[in-house]
């Protein structure tokens, strides 16, 4: 009984973490790789992003540059539930929302006030050591950019 006790235990337990895992797949830091992004002109470029567990919510720190080349560090903590959550530091953007998709995938939306000035897409690779934006959006000129980056965890 004690034996049959225990394996149901050891596999309960297995199961726990294997449910993290898989809620938790854009969690941690991810590295650009420029060899395989295609960045359009006026977007702009994310060198590293951080997903971090921040009690309930996620907080997402990206550094890079933005669509000017000029140097860009934001934050933004929330939840992955579509609505609204206060972005610092992006000129672009007061506020961003993420909806997670599936397990593998979120869609975003930033906007300056009520206009939406970035839509896209994150997806993580089935082997979890990769993940692909694809964005779309208006520079602060007004003219239209497409991106995809491709990240590595690190």
């Amino acid at each position: 009984m004690k034996a049959r006790a225990t394996v149901l235990t050891l596999v309960l337990c297995l199961v726990g973490v294997a449910v993290c895992f898989a809620a938790d797949a854009f969690l941690g830091t991810w590295k650009l790789n420029e060899a395989k992004s295609k960045i359009g002109a006026g977007s702009p470029k994310n060198s590293t992003v951080v997903y971090e567990a921040a009690g309930d919510s996620v907080k997402v720190t990206v550094d890079g540059t933005d669509g000017d080349g000029k140097p860009a560090h934001n934050e933004w903590t929330g939840k992955f539930d579509g609505k609204d959550y206060a972005v610092t530091g992006d000129s672009s953007a007061d506020t961003r929302s993420y909806k997670k998709v599936d397990d593998h995938s979120l869609a975003f939306t930033n906007k300056k006030g009520d206009k939406v000035t970035i839509t896209g897409r994150g997806v993580i690779s089935a082997d979890g050591k990769t993940r692909t934006v694809t964005i779309s959006g208006t520079d602060s000129k007004g003219k239209k950019f497409t991106s995809t980056a491709v990240y590595d965890k690190q």
